[in-house]
């Protein structure tokens, strides 16, 4: 198991919820949940890695399990990882992905424009 599929059932039935249409890739060694051809969260291992914007981003570091997302040595500013204990319960999981989904219109599509 690559990435902790319990986790990636959860964000689904979220999403689902939400009404959101999504599309999610296996990418990273992990789950990438698309969103208007745009990479909205994911899983990594057992965490929530979350795109929510540089607006949102220094007090998202402030709450529980929140940490700067770092794979190439410096950190992604507007991205973050949520460690399993920020997204333990169904309501905290739901504020991270609500946060996902709000910035969502305002993320660039890394989509190839042919």
């Amino acid at each position: 198991m690559a990435y902790n599929e319990f986790l990636a059932d959860r964000v689904k039935n979220i999403l689902h919820e939400k009404r959101v249409v999504f599309e999610a890739k296996k990418m990273m060694g992990g789950l990438c949940f698309m969103v208007d051809d745009k990479m909205c969260c994911g899983i990594v291992k057992d965490q929530l890695m979350a795109r929510i914007g540089v607006d949102a981003y220094e007090e998202a570091l402030t709450k529980t399990g929140c940490s700067e997302m770092n794979f190439t040595g410096r950190p992604m500013e507007g991205y973050v990882f949520i460690s399993p204990e920020g997204v333990d319960l169904e309501a905290d999981l739901a504020y991270w992905i609500q946060l996902c989904i709000d910035f969502n219109p305002f993320a660039k599509s890394s989509k190839k424009k042919k």
